[in-house]
């Protein structure tokens, strides 16, 4: 019985070695982008010098990184993967991925899918056109709710609980739309589905994005084509527009909408 508890030991320090780092992930997530360890220590309720230490394991198996500017940690490129990987199993990212190819194919300008995420609007899925990328379009890129055409939907069809936030943090800023203007755009966008923006995010650069729903009308993302004056004029009622709200349909009815 000794020699049991004995063996036994060092596999419980592993699996509680796991739970603390899973800790510390999540909360990597949760104060997403970047965060000190000051205050990622306070938010796991752990001396710094423990958080310290087990960041220093995931720095090294590439689950977080440090910016060498701020001194801030945050999510690495392995946990990117592992979260993009979990995200593919999604019905919507699985669904979406063909008709976005075909889209971008049609057009040859870049389609992309966001899903709502800890921090608003991200990118999981881009087809990109054969023209020069654009910052926006990165995978894991997270987009503005009030500055894009992606989080414009994402603002009017949300349950407000979950926008409400980061909403009132854009409002804040000084290119934030009134409030008449907002609620203007949104009562607009329920009725048509499609939301289109020139020069909002980047100057010079258009977009045109339809919400994606599922069972019970709950909205599952946003699926965007963005692209560059002149040759891009995201028309809300032109042919790119339309195949847009088609390919929209198409996959909400897959989801059961």
């Amino acid at each position: 019985m000794a020699d049991s508890n004995v063996e036994a030991a060092p596999r419980r320090q592993k699996v509680q070695a796991a739970e603390v780092g899973t800790d510390i992930l999540t909360a990597l997530a949760e104060l997403a982008p970047a965060t000190s360890l000051s205050r990622l220590a306070d938010h796991v309720g752990m001396p710094a010098s423990k958080v310290h230490r087990y960041l220093q394991a995931l720095m090294a198996s590439g689950y977080a990184e440090q910016d060498p500017t701020t001194n801030h940690y945050g999510l690495g490129r392995a946990a990117l993967f592992v979260g993009l990987a979990a995200l593919g199993r999604l019905d919507v990212v699985k669904l979406a991925t063909p008709h976005l190819a075909q889209l971008r194919d049609e057009l040859n300008e870049t389609c992309f899918l966001a899903v709502w995420g800890n921090r608003g609007p991200a990118v999981v899925h881009v087809e990109q056109a054969v023209r020069a990328v654009t910052l926006v379009t990165q995978v894991g890129s997270v987009l503005p709710l009030l500055g894009s055409s992606t989080g414009l939907v994402f603002n009017a069809f949300m349950p407000n609980a979950e926008t409400a936030q980061l909403r009132d943090e854009e409002l804040k800023l000084p290119s934030a739309p009134s409030s008449d203007a907002l609620l203007a755009t949104m009562s607009e966008l329920q009725r048509t589905h499609i939301q289109a923006v020139h020069g909002l995010l980047m100057a010079g650069v258009n977009a045109l994005s339809a919400p994606l729903f599922s069972g019970g009308q709950k909205l599952v993302g946003v699926i965007t084509i963005v692209g560059a004056e002149p040759g891009f004029l995201a028309d809300a009622n032109g042919e790119a527009a339309k195949r847009l709200l088609e390919i929209a349909h198409k996959i909400s009815a897959r989801m059961g909408a």
